[in-house]
């Protein structure tokens, strides 16, 4: 399995791959049509991501086949959100509580080139959505 910087790197190769913004935004809501959708009993306010303009659930859990682990599910409203919800479980998810800890939100935005393609708006909800992640594994940890 991959580090997170491995897999940043693999995103940060992937968008490098089309020639712009418009294309990689793109690219980005296509992978979140590829995400499982929640059952309705998660999408509730325990997993509800305050900071974001969109609804968006995350779920983090423990499997017994990898208890030192967290894998993450999550859902959103909006396409794009979806999408970002996608690229965000292959950088955390199955990781342990320590590796998600360790890595620098800024950090992972700068290295995807983020910064000049989102919003304000929706840079924070990214954000929100990396913190909360980053809290679930503190608490696991």
């Amino acid at each position: 399995m991959s580090t997170i910087d491995e897999a940043i790197d693999e995103i940060a190769t992937d968008f490098a791959l089309l020639p712009d913004w418009e294309e990689r935004i793109s690219y980005v809501i296509e992978l979140g049509r590829a995400l499982a959708p929640l059952p309705e009993a998660e999408r509730n306010e325990a997993n509800r991501v305050r900071g974001c303009a969109s609804q968006v659930w995350l779920v983090s859990e423990r499997r017994a086949d990898a208890p030192d682990r967290l894998f993450f599910r999550g859902e959103s409203d909006a396409h794009l959100v979806r999408g970002e919800i996608a690229l965000l479980l292959r950088l955390f998810s199955d990781r342990t509580p320590a590796e998600i800890i360790s890595a620098d939100p800024r950090a992972v935005f700068e290295r995807l080139g983020l910064k000049d393609a989102l919003t304000a708006q929706r840079s924070n909800g990214l954000f929100a959505m990396m913190n909360r992640i980053q809290a679930e594994a503190r608490a696991a940890a």
